[in-house]
């Protein structure tokens, strides 16, 4: 197939980032493979969107510090970037709503170019965040979106797609928008049975052709949770995350026994939000 022929793919990876380990990375470059060898896409640019403060999860450091770790992280990738909007948002936002963000920029052209965001003089670093500011605020959707305008997906692990099924976790709706007008990359890890999921969800099934799994077969179980779990106890957690980030963790003293109790009792902002609304709704009924 003619290269100008192939659907032009963004992949968009949402999460904590918490920090962000070398499997995070790896997953961009199994999902990019995968497509590329399909024939019909071309993947031109991976962006990392880490979840804002206001996501409220157990253990969650400063925005900040995650932004500049995952800064840091890809500072040797030419085609992996990192984007700021998500977790510059006063509240939580809905993964939909940053798909939508994300074509919504490449149907306005602005995503041509790399992102500029603020040189690290050194790491450590601070960002000066100000300079992102005016992209900062919600942008209401531009529908129909250009024909030949880069597909932006997302990329997740198997977990994100089991997570479909916890109550209150996810609106049906928003599922259905992710899965139906953009489309879900998922990397399966061992153990992992993804299609059986997809089986037994119906709107899964219904739009099981923009579901593609891409089997791992060079396995790798690290996990942000071991990689603080490791910290907390003065274990090294060197190859399991890049070394600039090592060093930001140690220059900083990160994670310990307090940080992973910030947020301890706090309901998760989706939980929180989805049960007040479906509380609400059912109220009105």
């Amino acid at each position: 197939m003619d290269s100008s022929e192939k659907t032009e793919v963004v992949l968009l990876a949402c999460g904590s980032f918490n920090p962000i380990t070398n499997m995070h990375l790896r997953l961009f470059e199994l999902a990019k493979d995968y497509m590329n060898a399909t024939g019909k896409y071309s993947v031109i640019k991976g962006i990392i969107s880490p979840v804002g403060d206001a996501y409220k999860k157990k253990g969650l450091i400063p925005a900040h510090h995650r932004i500049i770790m995952a800064e840091l992280a890809t500072k040797n990738s030419h085609w992996v970037e990192v984007d700021t909007w998500e977790s510059l948002q006063k509240e939580w936002v809905e993964t939909v709503k940053v798909l939508r963000h994300h074509q919504e920029k490449l149907a306005t052209g602005s995503c041509t170019h790399p992102q500029s965001s603020p040189a690290l003089e050194r790491p450590g670093r601070k960002r000066k965040w100000a300079d992102q500011k005016q992209d900062s605020s919600p942008q209401k959707p531009q529908e129909p979106k250009p024909t030949g305008v880069p597909r932006v997906k997302l990329l997740c692990g198997a977990d994100l797609l089991e997570s479909f099924s916890v109550p209150n976790l996810w609106k049906m709706e928003d599922i259905t928008q992710i899965v139906a007008n953009f489309g879900l990359i998922c990397i399966t890890r061992a153990g992992s049975d993804a299609q059986k999921f997809i089986y037994e969800s119906d709107v899964l099934w219904r739009h099981q052709s923009n579901i593609h799994l891409v089997n791992e077969w060079i396995t790798n179980d690290i996990s942000s949770t071991k990689i603080r779990r490791a910290l907390r106890r003065g274990q090294s957690i060197r190859y399991l995350v890049p070394d600039l980030v090592q060093e930001y963790i140690e220059k900083h003293e990160l994670y310990n026994t307090e940080s992973e109790d910030r947020n301890a009792g706090v309901t998760l902002a989706p939980l929180q939000r989805n049960a007040a609304e479906a509380k609400h709704n059912h109220s009105t009924l």
